[in-house]
C-alpha cells in the first residue's frame, strides 16, 4: 500500500474499494438474512398464536355451553374456576375472561393497566374491539415479565350472541427463531470470513496488475528532466488506456529532447552573437584614433623633411599603441573580462540563493542557511547567473540511471561568507582539473564551455574567490568565500 504526500494512491484505493465492496455485500446478505428469519419468526408467531386462541375459544364455549354461563355473574363463574383452570393446563395458556361490560368473570393473568384499573377493561379498549370487523383487538403491552401480544375479542353463543370477553396474552416462542438464526448465521459467519480473506488477496494482487503499468509510468516521468537523455517506455501487452498515455509520453520525451537541442543552439548562438558584438566594438573604439593618425601623417609627411624620423618615430609609438589596445581588447575577451560591469547594491544574499535553487526541482536541489538574512553588495542578476551555472553543472554530471541531488549550503563564518555546491556526479578528470575556470573549456558535447569562465569572472567582481573539491565516487563541491562585514549580518 502506498501513500504519497498526504495522498491515498490508486492501487490502495483500488485494493480498499473491492475489499469495501465484498464486506458491504457480505453485510447486506447478513442483513437482508436477518430481517427474512425475522419476518418468518413473525409470521411463525402469529400463526401459533391464532391457532392457541382458537383451540382455548373452543374450550370456553363447550365449558359455557355446558354449565349455562352466559349472562352468568361471576359468581357463578367461580364456581366453575377448575374447569376453566384445567383449560389453562391442558393448552398450557393464559386468560382471563370479562363481561360485556368489561368486569372480571375469571382472572388468570392480567396486564399492570387492567390491574391499575381496578381489573375492569377500560372503555377504549372495549371500543376498539367493536370498530374492529372480525370483533377482535390485538395489541403490544410492556410489563414487568417483558413485552408481549394480547389479544381481545367478543366471545358468541351458538345463536351468534355477544356473551363475554376473552383477554388471551401471547408470549412468543423464540426458540424457533433463535435457534435457526444462530444456526444458520454462524455457517454464514464462516463462509463469509474465508470470502473475505479470499477477496483480500485477490484484491491485492488484481489491483498490483492493474496499477504495474501506471507505477511504471510514474517512476519514469519523476527521473524525466530537461538536462539529461530520457529514455522512452515500452510495456508488454498494456490496455488500450495505459498503451495511449504511454505513447503521450514518448512522443513527450521526443518533443523535450527536440526543444532541448534547439534551445541549446540558441543559447550558444546568441552567446557568440554577443560576444562578436561586444568584440567588435571595443576593437572598432581603438581604429578610429588609428585611422585619424594614419590620415594626420600622410598630410604632414614631407619627404625634405628632417625632421621626419622623428615623426615616424612618433607616428609609429601611437600605432604601436592602438595596437595594445587591441590586443589587451583581445585577452580580456578571452578572459571574460568585458562582461558588464557588476552593479553592487546590498542585498540579502541568503533569499537570492534561494530563489536561484527554486528554479529546479526541489527534489534534485537543497538549501540550506545558518542565518536568515546576510546583507552583501550584489549583482542580483549575476550572481542568479553564478549559482544556476554551478547547479546546471551539477545536475549534467549525474549519470542518467542516478537520481541527480544537489546540495546548496550558505554558512556565515566570522568575517566570511562561505556558499558550497555540491553534487553527487562522477567529479572532474584529474588531468583537466587545472583547465576548469578556462574560457571554452568543456567535457561536455553541449555547451560553450563559458559556464564556469563566466562564474570565476562575477566572483571575482564581487571581490570573492571560489575553489573546488572533487572525488570520482562522491562528487564535486564547488566552494565561493566572500568577505563579509559584521554590520552586513542580521
Amino acid at each position: 500500500m502506498q501513500i504519497i504526500k498526504g495522498k491515498i494512491s490508486l492501487r490502495t484505493r483500488l485494493f480498499l474499494a473491492m475489499v469495501l465492496l465484498v464486506f458491504t455485500a457480505c453485510m447486506m446478505i447478513l442483513g437482508a438474512t436477518y430481517f427474512q428469519y425475522d419476518a418468518e419468526s413473525e409470521s411463525y408467531n402469529q400463526f401459533r398464536m391464532q391457532r392457541k386462541e382458537k383451540q382455548l375459544l373452543s374450550q370456553i364455549n363447550y365449558l359455557v355451553t355446558k354449565n349455562e354461563l352466559n349472562n352468568s355473574s361471576q359468581e357463578t363463574w367461580m364456581n366453575f374456576k377448575e374447569d376453566f383452570q384445567a383449560v389453562r393446563t391442558i393448552l398450557s395458556v393464559d386468560y382471563s375472561v370479562f363481561d360485556l361490560e368489561g368486569k372480571p368473570l375469571y382472572i388468570n393473568f392480567l396486564p399492570l393497566k387492567i390491574i391499575a384499573n381496578n381489573y375492569n377493561i377500560n372503555e377504549e379498549t372495549i371500543w376498539n374491539i367493536k370498530q374492529n370487523v372480525s370483533n377482535r383487538y390485538v395489541e403490544n403491552n410492556i410489563d414487568e415479565i417483558g413485552k408481549f401480544q394480547s389479544s381481545y375479542r367478543y366471545l358468541v353463543d351458538s345463536s351468534g350472541k355477544e356473551y363475554a370477553i376473552l383477554f388471551f396474552p401471547y408470549f412468543e416462542d423464540v426458540s424457533f427463531s433463535e435457534n435457526e438464526l444462530n444456526t444458520f448465521l454462524q455457517s454464514l459467519y464462516q463462509v463469509y470470513l474465508l470470502m473475505l480473506v479470499v477477496s483480500i488477496g485477490i484484491a491485492y494482487f488484481i489491483s498490483k496488475y492493474v496499477t504495474r503499468s501506471l507505477e511504471t509510468l510514474r517512476l519514469q516521468i519523476n527521473s524525466t528532466g530537461l538536462l539529461k537523455r530520457n529514455k522512452r517506455i515500452h510495456l508488454k501487452n498494456p490496455s488500450r488506456e495505459i498503451d495511449s498515455l504511454v505513447n503521450s509520453y514518448n512522443k513527450m520525451i521526443d518533443d523535450l529532447e527536440k526543444s532541448a537541442e534547439k534551445l541549446a543552439k540558441t543559447e550558444r548562438e546568441q552567446a557568440w552573437q554577443e560576444m562578436a558584438r561586444q568584440v567588435a566594438h571595443e576593437i572598432k573604439n581603438p581604429l578610429t584614433p588609428m585611422r585619424l593618425s594614419v590620415q594626420n601623417f600622410q598630410r604632414r609627411y614631407d619627404p625634405t623633411d628632417k625632421r621626419n624620423k622623428n615623426k615616424i618615430e612618433e607616428f609609429s609609438k601611437s600605432l604601436i599603441e592602438q595596437i595594445d589596445i587591441m590586443s589587451n581588447v583581445s585577452n580580456a575577451f578571452s578572459d571574460f573580462a568585458t562582461l558588464p560591469k557588476a552593479q553592487l547594491i546590498s542585498s540579502d544574499i541568503v533569499e537570492v540563493t534561494k530563489r536561484a535553487t527554486e528554479i529546479f526541482e526541489y527534489e534534485n536541489v537543497i538549501f540550506s542557511s545558518n542565518k536568515k538574512k546576510i546583507l552583501y553588495p550584489l549583482d542580483r542578476t549575476q550572481w542568479i547567473r553564478v549559482m544556476t551555472n554551478l547547479i546546471q553543472n551539477g545536475l549534467q554530471s549525474v549519470d542518467s540511471n542516478k537520481q541527480p541531488k544537489i546540495e546548496v549550503v550558505l554558512k556565515s563564518e566570522h568575517d566570511k561568507i562561505i556558499i558550497s555546491v555540491k553534487d553527487n556526479g562522477q567529479g572532474i578528470n584529474p588531468n583537466l582539473q587545472d583547465k576548469v575556470f578556462e574560457p571554452k573549456f568543456t567535457t561536455k558535447t553541449k555547451g560553450m564551455g563559458l559556464g564556469l569562465g563566466i562564474v570565476k569572472n562575477i566572483i571575482d567582481s564581487h571581490k570573492g574567490k571560489i575553489r573546488y573539491q572533487t572525488d570520482d565516487k562522491l562528487g564535486t563541491v564547488f566552494i565561493i568565500e566572500l568577505q563579509l562585514k559584521k554590520l552586513m549580518l542580521s
